[in-house]
């Protein structure tokens, strides 16, 4: 392409039931060396979807600004979990050391076997609306119908305890930075 990329603002759904405080850790410093990481919403301790024996789940999000195209970026993502040690396998709901997913990448919608953009579980999932809905409650949801506000609004937030001190420390180790990527 002879254009110049325009910068995305994009919203990473990320989750981890192993290890899940000093991975989500290590993931959030991976992905910084690929991209300004802007923003870091509460992180919140979830019962596991599909699988209830499985440890709990921490789920949150992150805001990070790229001009790579979306399957560039979820190449990137699969690379961080590999890092971090995830193996990916038939079981969807398998314990997981990380989970990235793009949630949502700016006004772009993408429809594939291995991408969907949005995340078709935004309306369904609290563990999902509520920290996208932090970070950027305004976003319209294509599909949805609805901002990120109102679809985090209808539905229930029982069983998200949130995780405070790691959230603190997240926050304070990822300030907001610039974009340049």
């Amino acid at each position: 392409m002879a254009n110049e990329l325009k910068t995305n603002p994009v919203l990473i759904a990320i989750g981890a039931n192993i290890d899940p405080e000093d991975n989500i850790r290590i993931a959030l410093k991976l992905l910084r060396t690929h991209m300004p990481v802007s923003a870091i919403s509460t992180f919140y301790y979830t019962r596991a979807v599909g699988a209830p024996d499985q440890p709990t789940f921490i789920n949150g999000a992150c805001k990070v600004e790229t001009k790579m195209m979306p399957q560039q970026l979820k190449s990137i993502l699969r690379d961080i979990e590999r890092k971090v040690g995830r193996v990916r396998t038939a079981d969807k709901y398998a314990a997981r050391e990380i989970d990235l997913d793009i949630a949502l990448y700016g006004d772009h919608t993408v429809d594939e076997l291995d991408l969907r953009i949005p995340d078709p579980d935004i309306p369904h999932r609290p563990f999902l609306a509520v920290p996208l809905a932090e970070l950027a409650p305004n976003w319209f949801v294509p599909g949805a119908g609805a901002t990120l506000q109102e679809l985090a609004a209808r539905q229930s937030k029982d069983g998200l305890e949130p995780v405070t001190t790691l959230t603190e420390v997240l926050k304070k180790e990822f300030p907001g930075e610039s974009a340049t990527s």
